[in-house]
């Protein structure tokens, strides 16, 4: 079973450079982005260690948020081997982001 990974600018390229890995950019005053969360530890447990599962906080790592160009919170991104593969905007269903990543593997 896996865990839902906290990232920043230290360990962000080392996590995401190689496989699947889904990253939620969020913020604390986010309520979208609250109600995210228990859904992103449900993808992790179905997932496993098949893809990571993380989230970078925008408010703490503002450079990574510029990188990816995120506007909107919370953002969601499909990472495989560092290149985005795919990306959601706003709150998403457990399935639309178990399929997601499946479709990444």
């Amino acid at each position: 079973m896996s865990d839902v990974k906290q990232l920043d600018a230290s360990n962000f390229d080392e996590t995401t450079t190689s496989g699947v890995t889904l990253v939620d950019f969020w913020a604390e005053w986010c309520g979208p982005c609250k109600m995210l969360g228990p859904i992103l530890e449900e993808v992790a447990k179905e997932i496993g260690d098949d893809a990571v599962i993380a989230k970078v906080d925008v408010d703490k790592a503002q450079e990574l948020a510029t990188r990816y160009s995120v506007r909107s919170i919370p953002a969601i991104f499909i990472l495989k081997d560092g290149e985005v593969n795919q990306q959601f905007v706003g709150l998403q269903d457990k399935q639309t982001l178990v399929d997601a990543v499946k479709s990444a593997l």
